[in-house]
């Protein structure tokens, strides 16, 4: 038995009165499918079952101009863990599933929208910009954890782990809300990337949300 849970798979099986239909297409060679429940959401996370399926034409460029579209690191900052999409589904079971963390789409609303990774908030990266400017910066700094010192700095003690991503290896907006959450005092360890982003989750088949 693995750590994450696939027993429902098998008790489905077994107390159906009509057989199941074998995936062939499982997310690793332990992991059929995931069932999450967050808040509210009964989530299900599976892999496209169509073997002759395709990445979205809009997520199949492999040429965009550089600035702003370039190449990103692995690293997003000192400290922080760059993930793959094994370690951000256990992230949705240890962490987010159990309100101890929150998987950030940091894109704007407009990419959020038309479909994002099931068990994400989003959490745009222009809201992080530490300037006197940002209207949005403490009070969502505050829905985070955090508690804004006498002195001027942050303290995020008690502030949850957070998992970010974006559009793929080519955007900037994870890693540049990630730059600035730590310029403000986040800890880098509390901190990870999914650098693949939805670049990545498309190409495997992931399941997608549309809010």
């Amino acid at each position: 038995m693995t750590r994450f849970k696939i027993i429902a798979f098998v008790i489905a099986g077994i107390l159906s009165a009509t057989p199941i239909v074998a995936q062939e297409v499982w997310i690793t060679p332990e992991l059929p499918f995931m069932e999450l429940e967050i808040g509210e959401d009964f989530i299900v996370i599976e892999r496209n079952q169509d073997n002759s399926a395709v990445i979205a034409a809009a997520f199949a460029k492999t040429s965009r101009p550089c600035p702003p579209f370039c190449v990103n690191p692995m690293s997003a900052g000192e400290g922080v863990e760059t993930v793959g999409e094994v370690e951000l589904l256990a992230f949705l079971e240890d962490n987010v599933q159990v309100n101890n963390g929150y998987l950030v789409d940091s894109r704007t609303a407009n990419f959020y929208r038309a479909g994002t990774i099931p068990g994400s908030i989003n959490l745009p990266f222009n809201l992080f910009t530490p300037s006197a400017d940002n209207p949005f910066l403490i009070p969502m700094l505050t829905q985070l954890g955090g508690v804004l010192q006498t002195s001027g700095e942050w303290d995020f003690s008690n502030s949850p782990k957070l998992m970010l991503f974006c559009n793929g290896p080519w955007c900037g907006q994870s890693p540049r809300a990630i730059k600035n959450l730590m310029s403000l005092g986040y800890p880098a360890e509390k901190i990870s990337y999914y650098r693949g982003g939805m670049q990545n989750w498309l190409m495997l088949g992931l399941t997608v949300h549309v809010p």
